[in-house]
Protein backbone atom coordinates (compact mmCIF):
# COMPACT_ATOMS: atom_id res chain seq x y z
CA UNK A 1 0.00 0.00 0.00
CA UNK A 2 1.36 3.43 -1.07
CA UNK A 3 0.46 7.18 0.73
CA UNK A 4 1.54 10.05 -0.32
CA UNK A 5 1.72 12.43 2.62
CA UNK A 6 3.72 15.69 0.94
CA UNK A 7 6.55 16.22 -2.31
CA UNK A 8 9.16 19.02 -2.62
CA UNK A 9 7.26 22.89 -3.10
CA UNK A 10 10.64 24.78 -2.64
CA UNK A 11 9.82 26.11 -6.03
CA UNK A 12 6.23 27.30 -5.85
CA UNK A 13 5.61 30.70 -6.14
CA UNK A 14 2.05 31.78 -6.52
CA UNK A 15 -0.15 30.88 -3.25
CA UNK A 16 -2.44 28.27 -4.33
CA UNK A 17 -6.05 30.19 -3.48
CA UNK A 18 -7.94 28.08 -5.72
CA UNK A 19 -6.77 24.81 -4.41
CA UNK A 20 -7.66 26.05 -0.91
CA UNK A 21 -10.56 26.88 -2.39
CA UNK A 22 -11.73 23.48 -3.45
CA UNK A 23 -10.67 21.83 -0.37
CA UNK A 24 -13.04 23.95 1.82
CA UNK A 25 -15.82 23.73 -1.01
CA UNK A 26 -16.02 19.98 -0.46
CA UNK A 27 -15.55 20.21 2.88
CA UNK A 28 -18.32 22.28 3.42
CA UNK A 29 -21.03 20.05 1.21
CA UNK A 30 -19.74 17.26 3.09
CA UNK A 31 -20.26 18.86 6.45
CA UNK A 32 -23.44 21.05 6.18
CA UNK A 33 -25.15 19.49 2.98
CA UNK A 34 -24.33 15.86 3.43
CA UNK A 35 -24.63 15.91 7.17
CA UNK A 36 -21.12 13.96 7.35
CA UNK A 37 -22.40 11.71 5.01
CA UNK A 38 -25.83 11.06 6.51
CA UNK A 39 -28.12 12.82 4.38
CA UNK A 40 -28.86 10.03 1.91
CA UNK A 41 -31.55 12.09 0.29
CA UNK A 42 -29.48 14.90 -0.94
CA UNK A 43 -26.33 12.61 -2.01
CA UNK A 44 -28.97 10.92 -4.03
CA UNK A 45 -30.59 14.37 -5.90
CA UNK A 46 -27.49 15.41 -7.10
CA UNK A 47 -24.97 12.82 -7.92
CA UNK A 48 -24.31 11.34 -11.10
CA UNK A 49 -26.37 8.62 -12.06
CA UNK A 50 -25.53 7.13 -15.79
CA UNK A 51 -28.70 6.10 -16.97
CA UNK A 52 -30.13 9.24 -15.89
CA UNK A 53 -27.13 11.21 -18.41
CA UNK A 54 -28.00 8.75 -21.53
CA UNK A 55 -31.63 9.23 -21.31
CA UNK A 56 -31.88 13.04 -20.13
CA UNK A 57 -34.52 12.12 -17.71
CA UNK A 58 -34.90 12.26 -13.99
CA UNK A 59 -34.92 8.92 -12.43
CA UNK A 60 -36.86 8.37 -8.90
CA UNK A 61 -36.89 5.24 -7.39
CA UNK A 62 -38.43 4.33 -4.38
CA UNK A 63 -36.43 3.50 -0.81
CA UNK A 64 -35.69 -0.32 -0.58
CA UNK A 65 -35.91 -2.22 2.79
CA UNK A 66 -33.25 -4.61 3.34
CA UNK A 67 -32.78 -7.14 6.49
CA UNK A 68 -28.82 -8.72 8.06
CA UNK A 69 -29.47 -12.64 7.34
CA UNK A 70 -27.03 -12.49 10.19
CA UNK A 71 -28.87 -10.12 12.56
CA UNK A 72 -32.00 -9.72 11.32
CA UNK A 73 -32.03 -6.37 11.53
CA UNK A 74 -33.72 -4.36 9.09
CA UNK A 75 -32.47 -0.82 7.75
CA UNK A 76 -33.60 1.65 4.64
CA UNK A 77 -31.76 2.14 1.63
CA UNK A 78 -32.92 5.74 0.04
CA UNK A 79 -34.12 5.58 -3.72
CA UNK A 80 -32.98 7.64 -6.10
CA UNK A 81 -34.31 11.54 -5.43
CA UNK A 82 -35.69 14.14 -7.50
CA UNK A 83 -32.99 16.51 -8.89
CA UNK A 84 -34.22 20.07 -8.62
CA UNK A 85 -32.56 21.27 -11.83
CA UNK A 86 -31.19 19.27 -14.92
CA UNK A 87 -29.80 16.23 -14.61
CA UNK A 88 -26.43 17.42 -16.38
CA UNK A 89 -25.82 19.62 -14.03
CA UNK A 90 -24.78 16.30 -11.41
CA UNK A 91 -21.34 15.68 -13.28
CA UNK A 92 -20.77 19.20 -11.72
CA UNK A 93 -22.45 19.14 -7.81
CA UNK A 94 -21.28 14.80 -7.76
CA UNK A 95 -17.65 16.19 -7.61
CA UNK A 96 -18.36 18.39 -4.62
CA UNK A 97 -19.73 15.24 -2.39
CA UNK A 98 -18.00 12.43 -0.64
CA UNK A 99 -19.79 9.33 0.30
CA UNK A 100 -17.91 9.13 3.89
CA UNK A 101 -14.61 10.73 5.89
CA UNK A 102 -12.53 8.32 4.63
CA UNK A 103 -13.36 8.95 1.28
CA UNK A 104 -12.86 12.92 1.45
CA UNK A 105 -10.14 12.57 3.94
CA UNK A 106 -8.21 10.75 0.97
CA UNK A 107 -9.26 12.78 -1.72
CA UNK A 108 -8.31 16.31 0.16
CA UNK A 109 -4.67 14.70 1.08
CA UNK A 110 -3.96 13.91 -2.37
CA UNK A 111 -5.61 17.48 -3.68
CA UNK A 112 -3.47 19.30 -1.26
CA UNK A 113 -0.37 17.13 -2.07
CA UNK A 114 -0.75 17.54 -6.00
CA UNK A 115 -3.14 20.60 -6.77
CA UNK A 116 -0.99 23.50 -5.66
CA UNK A 117 2.18 22.57 -7.80
CA UNK A 118 -0.22 22.20 -11.25
CA UNK A 119 -2.17 25.80 -10.02
CA UNK A 120 1.48 26.92 -9.73
CA UNK A 121 2.67 26.32 -12.95
CA UNK A 122 -0.87 27.49 -15.08
CA UNK A 123 -2.60 29.88 -12.89
CA UNK A 124 -5.66 30.19 -10.85
CA UNK A 125 -8.33 30.59 -13.59
CA UNK A 126 -6.49 27.89 -15.51
CA UNK A 127 -6.51 25.47 -13.02
CA UNK A 128 -9.95 26.29 -11.71
CA UNK A 129 -11.38 25.26 -15.42
CA UNK A 130 -8.49 22.29 -15.88
CA UNK A 131 -10.37 21.00 -12.49
CA UNK A 132 -13.63 21.28 -13.31
CA UNK A 133 -13.22 19.67 -17.11
CA UNK A 134 -11.11 16.71 -16.16
CA UNK A 135 -13.96 15.94 -13.27
CA UNK A 136 -16.68 16.53 -15.92
CA UNK A 137 -15.40 14.16 -18.40
CA UNK A 138 -13.78 11.54 -15.83
CA UNK A 139 -17.69 11.20 -15.05
CA UNK A 140 -18.62 10.99 -18.43
CA UNK A 141 -16.23 8.20 -18.51
CA UNK A 142 -18.00 6.13 -15.89
CA UNK A 143 -21.24 7.12 -17.75
CA UNK A 144 -19.56 5.09 -20.39
CA UNK A 145 -18.75 2.39 -18.99
CA UNK A 146 -21.73 1.24 -16.41
CA UNK A 147 -23.74 1.75 -20.33
CA UNK A 148 -21.11 -0.39 -22.15
CA UNK A 149 -21.06 -3.09 -19.52
CA UNK A 150 -24.74 -2.39 -18.72
CA UNK A 151 -24.11 -2.69 -15.43
CA UNK A 152 -24.77 -0.40 -12.77
CA UNK A 153 -26.26 2.66 -14.62
CA UNK A 154 -29.17 3.62 -11.73
CA UNK A 155 -26.16 3.11 -8.97
CA UNK A 156 -25.38 7.38 -7.83
CA UNK A 157 -21.44 8.01 -8.42
CA UNK A 158 -20.00 10.77 -6.38
CA UNK A 159 -16.74 12.20 -5.14
CA UNK A 160 -13.79 14.48 -6.18
CA UNK A 161 -11.70 11.72 -7.33
CA UNK A 162 -12.17 11.77 -10.93
CA UNK A 163 -11.20 15.50 -10.95
CA UNK A 164 -7.99 14.95 -8.78
CA UNK A 165 -7.29 12.14 -11.14
CA UNK A 166 -6.45 14.48 -13.56
CA UNK A 167 -4.65 16.83 -11.38
CA UNK A 168 -2.45 13.66 -10.94
CA UNK A 169 -2.26 13.08 -14.22
CA UNK A 170 -1.09 16.45 -15.16
CA UNK A 171 1.26 16.27 -12.67
CA UNK A 172 3.19 13.10 -13.62
CA UNK A 173 3.29 14.77 -17.27
CA UNK A 174 5.05 18.11 -15.46
CA UNK A 175 7.17 16.70 -12.56
CA UNK A 176 7.66 13.15 -13.44
CA UNK A 177 11.11 13.44 -11.31
CA UNK A 178 9.55 15.24 -8.57
CA UNK A 179 10.29 14.00 -5.01
CA UNK A 180 7.19 12.61 -3.40
CA UNK A 181 6.99 11.68 0.18
CA UNK A 182 5.76 8.33 0.51
CA UNK A 183 4.56 6.02 3.54
CA UNK A 184 5.13 2.43 1.80
CA UNK A 185 5.32 -0.84 3.29
CA UNK A 186 5.00 0.97 6.96
CA UNK A 187 8.06 2.90 5.96
CA UNK A 188 8.35 6.48 5.45
CA UNK A 189 10.97 6.90 2.03
CA UNK A 190 10.88 9.74 -1.38
CA UNK A 191 10.66 8.47 -4.66
CA UNK A 192 9.90 10.00 -7.94
CA UNK A 193 6.11 11.27 -8.88
CA UNK A 194 6.40 8.81 -11.93
CA UNK A 195 6.77 6.20 -9.34
CA UNK A 196 4.33 7.12 -6.63
CA UNK A 197 2.04 8.07 -9.30
CA UNK A 198 2.46 4.59 -11.53
CA UNK A 199 2.08 2.94 -8.91
CA UNK A 200 -1.73 4.89 -8.03
CA UNK A 201 -2.55 4.42 -11.87
CA UNK A 202 -1.62 0.72 -12.67
CA UNK A 203 -4.19 -0.44 -9.92
CA UNK A 204 -6.85 2.04 -11.13
CA UNK A 205 -6.39 0.29 -14.58
CA UNK A 206 -6.04 -3.05 -13.44
CA UNK A 207 -9.00 -2.80 -11.13
CA UNK A 208 -10.75 -0.96 -14.29
CA UNK A 209 -10.28 -3.63 -16.51
CA UNK A 210 -11.64 -6.23 -14.28
CA UNK A 211 -14.89 -3.92 -14.39
CA UNK A 212 -14.97 -4.54 -17.91
CA UNK A 213 -14.59 -8.12 -17.51
CA UNK A 214 -17.80 -8.15 -15.60
CA UNK A 215 -15.88 -7.75 -12.39
CA UNK A 216 -17.23 -5.87 -9.33
CA UNK A 217 -15.75 -2.88 -8.53
CA UNK A 218 -16.55 -2.56 -4.76
CA UNK A 219 -18.28 0.98 -5.11
CA UNK A 220 -15.54 2.43 -6.58
CA UNK A 221 -15.60 4.38 -10.10
CA UNK A 222 -12.37 3.10 -11.45
CA UNK A 223 -13.30 3.88 -15.15
CA UNK A 224 -13.75 7.64 -13.51
CA UNK A 225 -10.08 7.82 -12.57
CA UNK A 226 -8.27 6.17 -15.22
CA UNK A 227 -10.77 8.87 -17.82
CA UNK A 228 -10.29 11.36 -15.33
CA UNK A 229 -6.13 10.91 -15.58
CA UNK A 230 -6.01 10.41 -18.77
CA UNK A 231 -7.57 13.44 -19.49
CA UNK A 232 -5.32 15.53 -17.36
CA UNK A 233 -2.43 13.86 -19.09
CA UNK A 234 -3.69 15.34 -22.85
CA UNK A 235 -5.02 18.50 -21.51
CA UNK A 236 -1.98 19.83 -19.19
CA UNK A 237 0.11 21.01 -21.81
CA UNK A 238 -2.66 23.20 -23.56
CA UNK A 239 -3.50 24.75 -20.32
CA UNK A 240 0.15 25.48 -19.41
CA UNK A 241 0.44 27.07 -22.82
CA UNK A 242 2.78 30.45 -22.43
CA UNK A 243 3.16 30.01 -18.54
CA UNK A 244 6.68 29.84 -17.01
Amino acid sequence: MLMPIGDDNSDRRLKPLVNYLLIAVNIFVFIFFQGLGANEKFMYAFSTVPAEIVSGKDIVTEDQLYEDPSTGQRFSVSGLQQTPISVYITLITSMFMHGGIAHIFGNMLFLMIFGDNIENRIGHLRYLIFYLVCGIIASLSHVFISVSVGSGTLIPSLGASGAISGVLGGYLLLFPKRRVRVIMFYQMMEVPAIVAIGIWFAFQLINGIGILGGQEGGGVAYGAHVGGFVTGLFLIKFFAIGRR
